[in-house]
Parts: C-alpha cells; structure tokens; sequence
C-alpha cells in the first residue's frame, strides 16, 4: 500500500531516529516540528506508530526505500531538499551523527539528488 507524502515523510524521520537504537527529547522536537508542518489539523498517529514500533531492524532498510519512493512520487524538489533538512537536523539533534544514521541520510540524499540531476 502507497503511504501519502505525510505519512511517507514521518515514516522516514521515525526510521532515522531509530536506528542507532536511541531515541531522545531533541530528536522528537525535530519529528514534532514535521508533523506541524505537514498536518494543519491534529492527526492520530497510532496506526503509524505501532507499524514501525512492529517493523524489525532487519526491514528497516527496506521500508525506507519505499517510504522514498511514496515521498518522492508525490513531492516537488523543494519538499524533498525540506525533508533531507528535517533528516540531517534529526541527526544532529544527538551529537555525534552515528554510522547507522548516515548510511540513511546517505541514501535519501543519492537518491533524490540523483535523481533530480
């Protein structure tokens, strides 16, 4: 099932903020910030939530790239460079950007400038 951009885009952040096995107060303030402004209105994010909370580490590569292609298929450029920017801050919000993380920022940032070019 395609993801809206959204959702897509929630997708992405919750997965970067996972995968270093740490998830902190900064990190939320940056998926917060998304959520604002992307939903005008107040939206319930259980399903959600409980879908990534089931999804195994061993996935999470996977369901990234099709959370990407979910975005990217629905998105202009600019709301792609916004989303990398909400990704890179989410990595930074926990100083120093780990290895995991990067290998994600990595790949959302080859694939959409790639492909853009």
């Amino acid at each position: 099932m395609k993801l809206n951009k959204p959702i897509a885009g929630y997708h992405l952040l919750m997965i970067l903020s996972a995968v270093d096995n740490q998830f902190s107060f900064k990190e939320d303030k940056v998926i917060a910030e998304f959520i604002s402004q992307q939903f005008p209105i107040e939206i319930n994010l259980d399903n959600e939530i409980s879908f990534l909370a089931a999804l195994p580490k061993s996935e999470y590569m996977e369901h990234f790239q099709k959370a990407m292609a979910d975005f990217y298929s629905d998105s202009t450029e600019a709301e792609r460079m916004n989303l990398i920017d909400f990704a890179v801050k989410l990595a930074k919000a926990t100083q120093p950007i780990t290895k995991e993380e990067n290998i994600f920022i990595d790949e959302l940032f080859n694939e959409w400038t790639e492909t853009a070019i």
